[in-house]
């Protein structure tokens, strides 16, 4: 089913960020948290978003 983005709730992006971390998709997990914490009000909030799906590719390490 194909949705309008404008009718996605903030819940509708961090549903996803879950599904797409259980897939092991972290940067799409990643860009669908920024987005839900770019709608919420409360800096605290937003801020937790962010340390929970932090950018896989600041965080990666390389391994030989």
């Amino acid at each position: 089913m194909t949705r309008d983005p404008a009718d996605l709730t903030t819940a509708d992006y961090l549903d996803s960020a879950r599904e797409m971390t259980a897939a092991g998709r972290p940067y799409l997990a990643h860009l669908l948290a920024e987005e839900a914490a770019q709608r919420i009000a409360d800096p605290a909030t937003a801020a937790a978003i962010r340390a929970i799906y932090s950018d896989p590719t600041t965080t990666r390490t390389e391994t030989d």
